[in-house]
Order: structure tokens, then sequence, then C-alpha cells
């Protein structure tokens, strides 16, 4: 016999037992669920979320609004003005060694770096995801084939792979963004597979199966939207390492040449003057740190988040002891 869990009615003192609606006392007060490990938990989820947003928004939206804001051109030459610290008139972040401004430089190149990392993010992830869930999902000897490619590609060295694949086919934003995407499908598809194959041996992939659906059909309509939440997640947390993999590329010289003003090769340029003039390292270091620590707590916090548990019908579980159970596996 199943008993509910209501909600403890406290007269006075909130803190107190309380009793159920039928009576019965109740060992679910309002102090315990809150010093509950689950209730600090969703806590904490909450403040990551808050955090990464925070963060996050810091850098995109002026990035995005670069074009609009009262800024000096990015290529905009004043040799007079050199070198200028922070905070100096007209120039909130200070100039370079050739007088540009290092906040205009910094906005405009990192239109050029977030667009390579979104773009290759959303390409690995439509790779990954389609791989990942055919080798899943299928067996077999599609399952071999893309194990081993898998592993041969995670047996190389990543940035040595990117830097020989940029040096043959040339350090264009289109090359750039396939390398870094065909770089990083190993992951999503390593996490889709997974999925997959706990999703396919589940009942309602059986009753598609009587229904008379093919096996692409339950694929698509079925196991994928079970698995694409999950999925998205890691999806998310590679965008930062899509934009380190961009500017570590930058910085050793193979990433997008001139005109392109981009995070990595605003740092290369700059490491001469490191001991002299540290804003031209620092400033463009601590935007791409804030960007990657912002969409990292947004990943971390989502993920926590899709933690639950569903309940039986007609059963109140309280939200603490909800994220308890689902951490227990209820």
């Amino acid at each position: 016999m199943t008993t509910a869990l209501r909600p403890a009615a406290s007269s006075g003192d909130p803190s107190s037992g309380g009793s159920t609606g039928d009576g019965r006392p109740s060992a679910v007060t309002a102090r315990a669920l809150a010093r509950a490990t689950a209730t600090r938990q969703q806590r904490g989820a909450r403040f990551k979320l808050w955090a990464g947003t925070l963060c996050t928004a810091l850098v995109v939206l002026p990035v995005a609004l670069a074009g609009l804001l009262p800024l000096p051109g990015a290529d905009a030459q004043d040799l007079s003005r050199r070198r200028l610290p922070p905070l100096s008139e007209g120039h909130l972040f200070g100039t370079d060694q050739l007088g540009r401004d290092l906040l205009s430089r910094i906005l405009h190149g990192g239109q050029v770096s977030l667009s390579v990392g979104i773009l290759a993010v959303l390409v690995s992830g439509l790779i990954g995801i389609v791989a990942g869930s055919a080798a899943g999902f299928f067996g077999g000897w599609v399952d071999t084939a893309v194990s081993r490619l898998l592993e041969a590609q995670l047996a190389l060295p990543l940035l040595m792979m990117l830097l020989l694949v940029v040096a043959l086919f040339g350090p264009s934003v289109t090359v750039i963004t396939c390398v870094i995407a065909v770089a990083q499908w190993p992951e999503v598809a390593r996490l889709t597979r997974s999925l997959v194959l706990v999703e396919r041996e589940k009942p309602y992939v059986a009753a598609a199966r009587v229904l008379g659906l093919r096996g692409w059909s339950v694929l698509v309509r079925h196991v994928i939207p079970n698995v694409i939440r999950q999925a998205s997640l890691v999806v998310l947390l590679l965008l930062a390492q899509a934009v380190l993999l961009e500017s570590a590329l930058s910085f050793l010289g193979a990433g997008p040449q001139r005109p392109f003003a981009t995070w990595g090769r605003i740092i290369s340029d700059g490491q001469d003057y490191l001991t002299t003039s540290w804003w031209l390292v620092t400033l463009p270091g601590l935007v791409i740190a804030l960007l990657v620590v912002g969409v990292n707590l947004i990943g971390d916090g989502l993920r926590d988040r899709t933690r639950t548990v569903k309940a039986p019908r007609g059963t109140w579980v309280p939200r603490g002891m909800r994220a308890a159970r689902s951490r227990k596996g209820v």
C-alpha cells in the first residue's frame, strides 16, 4: 500500500512537525526541507544558472551590439596615442601598440570568435547526434564503424591535428569552423550512443516496432526526442571549448588571417608588451575566461535541473524530496 506524502500543516512555528490533512503527524517539515542536501543542490543549480547567464551576457551582448556602440573603428590607427592605459580619455580599455582602441578590437574580434565557435558546435552536435544515435540503435557494423572511428580520432593529439589540417587547407574561417566541428563530434557521439543504448531497450520502442514502424522511423520520431535534451547540454559545454580552440589557433598564427581581429590574435600581438602594457594581454584573456566560466556554469546548472523524478499520479511529494529521490534513483 502506497502512502502519499503531504505537506506539513504547521500552526504557530513553521518549523514544527505539524500534521497531514488526515490528522497524522508528518516528519517532513519546512526546516528539514530547507536543510536537506537536495534543497541545497537546487539552490546551487539556480545560482549557477543566474551567475552563468550574467557572465555570458556580459560578453555576448556587447559583442553582438559592437556595431551599434559609439566606439572607434577596430582598425583605426593613431600612433600618437599608442599603448594608453585603461580608463584613458575616449578609450575604456586603453589602446594597443598601434593606437587602436582595445575595447573595439575585443568586441569586433569576439564576433569572429563566437561565430566560429557557435557554427562549430552546431555542426559537431549534428554529426555527433546522428552518428551516436545510429551506432547505439542499430548496433552491428554501424556501431563497430562509429566506435573505431571515435577511438582513432580520440587517440590523435587534438591541437596537432588542428594545426595539420589548417596548414593543408589554409586558415580561413570556413576551414577552421569545419576543423573544430570534426574535432569535437566524438564527445557528443559517445554520450548520445550511451543514451540510445538505454532507450532502445525500453517498452515503448518494442511497442513501436509491433505497430509496424521501421527502424529509422522509431529512432527519429521516438528515441532521439528522448535523448536530445541531455545531448544538447554537452553541445552547450562544447561552445566554451570551441572558443578556446579558435583562440589557441589564432594565438599560434593558424587562425583567421587579417583583417579579422580574433581574441587569440589580439593576445598574440600584445604578448611582446606584457611587462610594460599588461592590459594588451590581460583584458582579452579576462573576456575569454568570463565567457568560458559563464557557459560552463549554465551547462552545470541545466544538468542539475534535469535530474528530476516523476511521482505517481495522485501522490504529493515535496520539491526537495523529489530532488532527493532523483539522486537515489527512486
